[in-house]
């Protein structure tokens, strides 16, 4: 039998911010750049991702910045956290980076930090990674999600192969958090204004009441693990839609902080697909 592959470190780049800018009430959106992204290289998923290293207070770190020799070295409590964000927009050309981060008041620990930041403050990140880009052979798409999938749904509809019929849902909390996007012609994007309902509960109504068109479907669900979890179900066993054609994974689980819901995903994953392949 042939060993595994040792897993690849990510990479790790050093960036500068550029610009900020508040695009919704609950939306901030930090442009970064500076020669710390020369090597950063996305491979054409429309998903890509990076993490957002941000160090302990007061710890200074080996260098080069080094996670894997950082948890060798040091005590737990000293490791840096790190948060995963979708990249709205790579410019290759002029170096620059967009991500958007969810923003709510003091809650969390990248929300604040983006609210707060300055240009010419600097930044590591680790990555990109990625799986997901729009089929172009596919008959038709779905997109849907909440605000924490928005980013790579604005950047999937911005790279639909001409003429794509595409049903894209975004739930949000009102209608003061809906965004301009650039769309396919005759596409649209349905916002799900979320009010005083739990999280999902919009989402999961809006694709269960969706007419499927005829043919090959290739889609995209992200968002609170909870909705996602009853929309996979829903996709897979109600709707036969094969494994291969679903892009679909809980980015966040409603009480749960970042750090324990990461320590829980896989084997959550793991039942769900149990549980959906009875």
């Amino acid at each position: 039998m042939a060993e595994t592959a040792a897993r690849r470190a990510p990479q790790v780049h050093e960036a500068r911010v550029l610009r900020t800018e508040r695009i919704t009430p609950h939306m901030v959106r930090l442009v970064l750049g500076g020669e710390g992204l020369a090597s950063f290289a996305p491979e054409g998923f429309t998903d890509h991702y990076v993490k957002v290293v941000f160090p302990v207070p007061g710890v200074a770190y080996p260098e080069p910045f080094d996670m894997a020799r950082i948890r060798e070295e040091l005590p737990r409590d000293q490791w840096p956290s790190n948060r995963t964000y979708t990249v709205r927009s790579w410019d290759a050309v002029h170096r620059e980076l967009v991500i958007d981060f969810v923003v709510h008041g003091d809650e969390g620990l990248a929300g604040p930090w983006a609210a707060r930041v300055r240009p010419g403050e600097t930044v590591r990140l680790l990555g990109p990674g990625g799986g997901y880009a729009p089929d172009p052979a596919a008959d038709w798409h779905l997109l849907a999600g909440d605000e924490s999938a928005l980013p790579a749904i604005a950047a999937s509809l911005e790279h639909m192969p001409v003429g794509a019929r595409v049903h894209a849902f975004v739930e949000i909390s009102g209608p003061e958090e809906e965004q301009k996007i650039a769309t396919p012609d005759g596409v649209t994007v349905t916002w799900l204004h979320r009010g005083a309902r739990p999280v999902g509960e919009a989402l999961i109504a809006a694709v269960r009441d969706l007419d499927f068109p005829e043919g090959v479907v290739h889609a995209f669900v992200h968002g609170e693990a909870g909705a996602v979890r009853e929309l996979r179900r829903h996709l897979r066993l109600e709707r036969g839609v094969p494994r291969e054609r679903l892009s679909i994974s809980g980015y966040w689980r409603l009480g749960k902080s970042d750090e324990a819901w990461r320590e829980i995903k896989r084997d959550w994953n793991a039942e769900v697909e149990r549980e959906q392949e009875a």
